[in-house]
């Protein structure tokens, strides 16, 4: 699709968004044709004022007096009408931002993994403030200038006709001129406005990345490769900011000159005329400055098809991410699971993540309640992933899973979701109190359980010597804790859930041996009676699983206890061996 046509149907969707303010926007225009009308009044009785003034001696000093009374008045009504206008016109641009932010924060929480993965949060973080904040500005301006232009531009053509058509004939003809060159900078700016936004978008990914992993990036020496790739994404927005404010700056000054050529056009045509006796002095004055008036707007207008450029292409940016395809939603007849006791079965299983490269295929697995699974096998070979499936973050390509002999697609994946309790390698806490987050999967937690869940999960005491204990303020993803005790923090969080099933991805991966012992003295008690997951690197933390699963390249390649598989002498013999060899 070509620019203009994008820019048509972008304008269409926007449209969509501003219906549901059609009382604001009705008051709007109501109120800027006032403003429009009774600012053309005032050069007429500014002319009938001229006109009053005869000559030396001979002024109408009362006609003169009525004349500025109602001038005065006019400008009021005016002022007002212009405060109700404003007040619609924000309230009307900011209705539509916060719709089309909820909009999109709606969107972000049922977009695919899939599509989460592939972009950076930084660009996605742009996307939703930056490029609405522009877009704001944008529509601001042109509800604010747009309608109050274009009701000039018809008003002061419609009077000018009444008072000499060959004069207005004049305007008429010169006026075009300035079309064109409007229409020539706004193919233009478009395109660099939307080189603009992206660039921007990059540069907010790259910044995000950076400064969440800055430990990373000072202790690798990576500083200057960081500057560098700032610099690039850096030189890149200044280049293109530069060309789209080359671009939308020169609108102004060309329109001027045609303006300047009206006002000419007008005053030498006028003048000639007033010679003639055609016209009054008062009339060509008054003419004159509708002259002004007509193109007063192509200014603003010029001005305002300039931001609406830079503000299309940013509603382009936020509408791609509102029109993504969500995940699958749930069945209109999905079942709620209930009185999970932790039957799980996968039924030749396939997935791959991308088309042409096959990762799991074939997978069958029975789990019986209460079962303790342990997945081990090389990174890459599909441990995390069969986590994923089983949660439904991803669906399966082939075949189905099964808990409670229901094909999960047929359960609302809130309620699958809920049956299980899982902690991640990768810790993550929200920005608050540290009972904020304990409480996070059970709000109606009372005191007693949530200091009953930190003790057995052996966070209680850290979180004692805390500031404010339970409620000291952690900030975003827990910077100011070490690795160990955010883990920890997730562990306790899981436990006061007490969930019908349990999955732990390396879930004691960042705590010291001494307090692993404990909990894994706590997940035993936990995981009594509970079907679980356990994915894990270190072998000796899952010697006591009931079945072992040994993944090769998206395969099960060994399956048993960990006596049976040592029997074996197989791959898992090899794995084990290699980690406790003296």
């Amino acid at each position: 699709m070509n620019g203009g046509g994008k820019q048509k149907e972008i304008l269409f969707k926007v449209l969509g968004y501003i219906r549901k303010y059609w009382v604001y926007l009705g008051i709007s225009i109501l109120m800027a044709a006032f403003t429009v009308a009774l600012t053309l009044y005032v050069p007429i009785l500014t002319g009938d004022a001229i006109d009053l003034i005869i000559d030396k001696g001979l002024v109408d000093f009362q006609g003169i007096m009525d004349i500025l009374l109602k001038i005065a008045v006019a400008i009021g009504l005016t002022a007002v009408a212009q405060w109700l206008m404003n007040v619609c016109n924000n309230k009307m641009t900011y209705g539509i931002v916060r719709d089309i932010r909820d909009e999109a924060f709606r969107k972000v929480e049922i977009l695919p993994l899939k599509y989460i993965d592939s972009h950076s949060y930084g660009e996605v973080v742009s996307r939703v403030i930056a490029d609405v904040d522009q877009f704001a500005d944008g529509l601001l301006m042109g509800f604010t200038q747009l309608f109050t232009g274009i009701v000039t531009i018809l008003g002061t053509l419609a009077i000018m006709l009444t008072i000499n058509i060959g004069i207005t004939a004049v305007v008429v003809c010169i006026t075009p001129v300035s079309f064109l060159v409007a229409n020539f900078i706004a193919k233009k700016t478009y395109r660099m406005f939307k080189q603009q936004s992206e660039t921007r978008g990059e540069q907010t990914a790259l910044i995000d990345e950076m400064v969440g992993n800055q430990r990373v990036v000072q202790a690798f020496g990576y500083e200057d490769n960081a500057m560098g790739r700032f610099d690039e994404i850096n030189g890149r927005l200044q280049e293109c900011s530069l060309k789209a404010i080359f671009f939308s700056s020169i609108t102004n000054p060309a329109t001027r000159f045609v303006n300047s050529l009206v006002y000419a056009g007008v005053g030498i045509t006028g003048a000639f005329l007033a010679i003639r006796g055609g016209i009054s002095v008062g009339m060509l004055s008054c003419l004159l400055t509708y002259a002004n008036q007509y193109t007063k707007p192509f200014n603003e207008i010029s001005g305002v098809i300039t931001e609406l450029q830079n503000a299309l292409a940013c509603a382009g940016r936020i509408l791609e991410l509102i029109e993504e395809e969500p995940q699958i939603p749930d069945k209109e007849n999905a079942v709620v699971l209930k009185n999970v006791k932790g039957n799980v079965a996968l039924r030749d299983v396939s997935f791959s993540y991308v088309p042409d490269k096959k990762l799991i295929q074939g997978f069958n697995l029975q789990v019986k309640p209460g079962q303790r699974v342990a997945i081990v096998g090389p990174t890459g070979c599909g441990k995390t992933t069969i986590i994923n499936l089983l949660m439904r973050f991803y669906d399966v390509d082939r075949g189905g899973i099964w808990v409670e002999n229901t094909d999960i697609r047929e359960v609302t994946r809130k309620s699958l979701r809920t049956s299980y309790g899982m902690v991640l390698q990768e810790t993550w806490l929200k920005m608050g109190t540290i009972r904020e987050n304990i409480v996070m999967g059970k709000p109606d937690a009372t005191e007693e359980e949530m200091i009953a869940a930190a003790k057995a999960a052996h966070a209680h005491s850290f979180i004692k010597r805390l500031p404010e204990g339970y409620d000291t303020v952690i900030t975003e993803d827990g910077g100011n804790l070490s690795q160990g005790q955010k883990q920890l923090l997730c562990i306790t969080r899981v436990m006061l859930c007490q969930p019908d099933m349990l999955i732990l991805d390396e879930a004691t991966s960042s705590i010291d041996t001494r307090t692993e012992l404990k909990i894994q003295n706590a997940f035993a008690k936990l995981m009594e009676g509970r079907t679980s997951f356990i994915v894990a690197h270190r072998l000796s933390t899952i010697q006591e699983a009931d079945i072992i699963l040994v993944m090769k390249e998206g395969n099960i390649i060994e399956q048993g206890n960990h006596e049976s598989l040592l029997a074996q002498g197989g791959f898992y013999a090899e794995l084990y061996n290699s980690q406790f060899a003296v």
